[in-house]
C-alpha cells in the first residue's frame, strides 16, 4: 500500500523552464543566478550548453552571427518568467538577451526545428536527381551545349489541301537568260547606239574648220 508521502510526491507539480541567453555566459554569472533562484527551491539545474554561431537565431530575431547559451532548471515552488528575468537583470544581464520558456514548449519547438532542418536538404553540393524521359527529350532541343542541340523544325505537316491547287512560282527578270529583249518594252529590240565620231569625221574634213567657209 502506498504511503501518503508517496502520493504527495506523485501529485507534486514542478515548474520546469528552459533559459536561453544570447552569447556566452561565464561560470560566475551562472553560479550567482543559481544561488538567487534557490528561493524557489531548485530541484535540478542542468549544465550550460552552447550552440554554434549561426547566421540567424530563431529565438533572437534580428541578431546575426551569434550563438547562445541554454540550460534547464526545475523548481518546487512557482517561479514566473518575469521573476527570473528580474533576478538576471539585477545580476547585470540585459533582459532582452534572455528568453525563458516552459520546458515542454521548448522541447516541442526544438523538435519541430530539427525535423524541418533534416527535411530541408541544401541543393549546393548534392547530387542531381536522374532526368525523366520528358526531360531527356527536351534536352535534345534545349540543352546547354548549342552544338549538341537538335534544330527545332516544323515537324507537323498538314493533311489538308488548299482548294485550287498550288500556285506556280513567280518568274522574275533575273531568272531569264541575258538577251537583247527590253524588260520594259516587251519584245521590242533594244536600240543599238552607234558612235557619232565615225560619221562626223568625213563631214568635218569636207567643210573645213568651224567658222570658215
Amino acid at each position: 500500500m502506498k504511503t501518503f508521502a508517496h502520493y504527495l510526491t506523485e501529485s507534486r507539480k514542478t515548474f520546469d523552464y528552459r533559459i536561453k541567453i544570447l552569447g556566452d555566459t561565464d561560470a560566475k554569472f551562472i553560479n550567482a543566478l543559481e544561488e538567487k533562484l534557490q528561493q524557489f527551491d531548485v530541484i535540478k539545474m542542468t549544465e550550460v550548453k552552447r550552440s554554434p554561431i549561426q547566421k540567424t537565431l530563431p529565438d533572437f530575431p534580428g541578431i546575426e552571427n551569434e550563438g547562445m547559451s541554454f540550460f534547464d532548471v526545475s523548481f518546487n515552488y512557482p517561479a514566473s518568467p518575469p521573476q527570473i528575468a528580474q533576478i538576471a537583470r539585477l545580476l547585470g544581464l540585459n533582459p532582452d538577451h534572455m528568453i525563458i520558456q516552459q520546458a515542454d514548449y521548448a522541447d516541442s519547438i526544438d523538435s519541430e526545428r530539427s525535423e524541418y532542418e533534416a527535411q530541408s536538404t541544401p541543393l549546393l553540393g548534392s547530387d542531381y536527381e536522374p532526368n525523366t524521359p520528358e526531360a531527356e527529350a527536351a534536352s535534345e532541343y534545349y540543352g546547354a551545349d548549342p552544338y549538341q542541340r537538335k534544330v527545332v523544325g516544323n515537324e507537323y505537316t498538314s493533311d489538308y489541301t488548299i482548294a485550287g491547287g498550288k500556285t506556280a512560282p513567280a518568274v522574275y527578270n533575273t531568272d531569264k537568260p541575258a538577251g537583247i529583249d527590253s524588260p520594259i518594252m516587251g519584245k521590242n529590240k533594244i536600240p543599238v547606239v552607234k558612235s557619232s565620231a565615225g560619221n562626223s569625221a568625213p563631214e568635218a574634213r569636207k567643210n573645213g574648220p568651224p567658222g570658215k567657209k
